[in-house]
């Protein structure tokens, strides 16, 4: 039940952000940023829970097999805020920021696998969350500075 909570307060505070993420343009930039997070991170979390490193016991789509509430939500909303406070920092400021976002989500994933069952590794650890979440957030945030001509 509590698991079931945390997922629904998740969801709330995803919905919320991606609204006040949306109001300052370059919105374009904001929902290329949001639809190419979702696509790549939903095919990649697919393949991760596919070849069992980890799973999602409890979530509110019983019928999909990934952390779709994750996928579709809350980390495309968070390249987004990352994307936006980088915006003008030099590649310094966005390996570190990317480095502190990463961190930040290792953290929360990290006691959510420890204390809920809203995930659990399986052949997972946290730094591969760590390494993988951090080369994604560079990634993105490199291609959309090379489309709009910037660092």
């Amino acid at each position: 039940m509590v698991e079931i909570i945390l997922l629904w307060i998740f969801y709330i505070l995803g919905a919320t952000l991606l609204l006040f993420s949306l109001k300052k343009p370059p919105r374009r930039n904001w929902l290329l940023i949001y639809f190419t997070t979702a696509y790549f991170a939903v095919f990649l979390g697919n393949l991760i829970v596919e070849y069992h490193f980890l799973t999602f016991p409890v979530t509110l789509f019983k019928h999909l097999d990934g952390s779709v509430l994750f996928e579709f939500l809350l980390f495309p909303v968070i390249c987004i805020y990352y994307y936006q406070t980088t915006y003008h920092s030099a590649i310094f400021g966005i390996v570190w920021q990317a480095a502190v976002y990463s961190g930040a989500l290792t953290i929360v994933e990290s006691f959510l696998e420890m204390y809920t069952d809203l995930i659990k590794y399986l052949q997972w650890d946290w730094y591969y969350t760590w390494i993988s979440v951090f080369i994604f957030m560079v990634i993105v945030r490199s291609s959309m500075g090379l489309l709009n001509n910037r660092p």
